[in-house]
């Protein structure tokens, strides 16, 4: 205690108010927040604390001081449970979203190599790649627009709009049968639905996680992997069997049930804020702070190479001498390895530092990419680098949102990570039909496509040391 407050004699209380407080620079790489904007008390004039007080001393003087409860924000470190029922139920929830959002992204390369030898046999390959690349713009780009309202209202309304549209755009899918059909289904309305459903879930499990927060994230992210490895198989079994049409359907209706239970358990620890103006300023100004902008062209250099395995890596195993039936479970195994990629880097890096391990696992993926890949011919390389490549790019998803919200505001943190995957959505929309180009360009050959791919995944690993230099410079501590 200072000299003037004199030694405490109460204990103090943990009250729920809505302060305010910033990030503050740190040495450790720890995130550590100080409140602002504490109100000063006056002798004898009872004036009022205002609405963003982080520790209010109730009194006339601060002779007395040691008297009053000490009152921290909900949005205070020391306020996340780091644990609990709910909390842990919202995990579950999340999990249940990634698996039908996230998850169905993962899995839609074994459509680009369908889709091109049946439907749309008559389309070249780049052609083909625009409907899965449109799905993953889709999905990311709406994040600043989804943030916002999340931010405002909360996730329920957004949840259940975007499980109808997820659900519905599927279904029509399954009537498909011209180019224009999938743009429309496929690759806009149930990519809008995975876009509502992927960013509730990331930030109500961010609210209550502080110190856990990357492993929480990461077991909630192991959902997308899970929807990857069994999507990719249940398609692969059911097409033989029932037709596309139904095995489309029978998707859909997988989804709306992982939606009912993700609908039921996902809650936000945070009140919403209530409705303000959009504005286009409320998402560029975070640009302005040095290590969001870099930490975002990260994000972007990493989207830009990192669909490239899982939509070719089919198509070049195959070209290289793969049996089909064993090929058309590359998908699956990267997705199935990534599950431990989703959550062992999360865990470390709550351990290690978020930033050092991001900077690890992406600089890892380019080397896999030009080390491996690239000069692959047989068999057991490429399975080798379906395991190895899921490992390191799952890390992403977990380490990503995290590392976002080490620098971030909690209440701002749905226009933050909306803002970041929409920037990031620009390279997801061409990464691939330029891997595709690269591919023509080869005359069917992938030696393009996979160096553009390492190079790109090098570039990323880089701007991320770069982001972590700006937060704590090069001496070696936990970021």
């Amino acid at each position: 205690m200072d000299k003037e407050r004199g030694p405490a004699s109460s204990t103090p209380t943990l009250t729920a108010l809505d302060g305010d407080y910033k990030p503050g620079e740190s040495d450790s790489g720890r995130e550590r927040y100080t409140p602002s904007n504490v109100s000063r008390m006056s002798a004898g004039k009872g004036e009022e604390c205002g609405d963003d007080v982080g520790i209010a001393p109730a009194g006339e003087g601060l002779e007395n001081l040691e008297k009053q409860p000490t009152t921290l924000s909900i949005h205070h470190p020391s306020s996340f449970p780091d644990g609990g029922v709910t909390a842990w139920l919202s995990v579950l929830g999340g999990f249940a979203a990634m698996f039908c959002s996230f998850g169905w992204i993962n899995c839609i390369g074994i459509f680009q190599d369908y889709y091109e030898r049946n439907q749309l046999k008559g389309y070249s390959p780049s052609t083909v790649s625009w409907i899965l690349s449109l799905e993953t713009f889709c999905m990311f780009f709406l994040g600043p627009i989804v943030g916002k309202y999340y931010d405002s209202y909360g996730s329920r309304v957004i949840l259940l709009l975007g499980t109808f549209l997820h659900v519905f755009g599927l279904m029509m899918v399954s009537i498909s049968s011209k180019y224009w059909h999938f743009i429309i289904c496929q690759g806009i309305v149930s990519a809008t639905g995975a876009s509502l459903i992927f960013y509730p879930a990331l930030g109500d499990v961010s609210t209550w996680f502080f110190k856990r927060r990357a492993f929480a994230l990461g077991v909630m992210a192991s959902g997308s992997s899970m929807g990857g490895v069994i999507l990719p198989i249940m398609i692969e079994r059911l097409l033989p069997r029932v037709g596309y049409g139904w095995t489309m359907r029978i998707a859909a209706f997988l989804i709306l049930g992982m939606m009912i239970i993700a609908n039921l358990t996902l809650k936000s620890r945070l009140p919403p804020k209530g409705w303000a103006p959009l504005k286009l300023s409320d998402f560029l100004k975070h640009f302005k702070e040095p290590v969001y902008s870099m930490s975002v062209v990260s994000a972007f250099l990493f989207f830009f190479g990192m669909f490239l395995p899982f939509n070719f890596i089919v198509v070049s195993a195959k070209r290289n001498g793969m049996s089909t039936s064993l090929a058309n479970y590359l998908v699956s195994i990267l997705n199935g390895v990534s599950v431990f990629g989703r959550i062992l880097p999360g865990w470390l890096g709550d351990k290690l530092g978020r930033y050092n391990m991001m900077i690890m696992t992406t600089g890892a993926s380019g080397i896999l990419v030009l080390a491996l890949w690239l000069p692959a011919t047989g068999n057991l390389p490429a399975i080798l680098f379906a395991c190895f490549y899921g490992f390191t790019t799952g890390a992403f998803v977990s380490l990503a949102p995290a590392c976002l919200a080490q620098i971030s505001d909690i209440r701002e943190i749905g226009v933050r990570n909306g803002g970041m995957f929409a920037f990031v959505s620009i390279a997801a929309l061409t990464g691939v039909p330029i891997g595709g180009a690269l591919v023509d360009k080869y005359n069917g050959g992938f030696l393009g496509l996979q160096i553009f791919c390492g190079v790109t995944l090098l570039a990323a690993s880089i701007c991320w040391a770069l982001s972590r230099w700006i937060i704590a410079g090069w001496k070696i501590t936990r970021v």
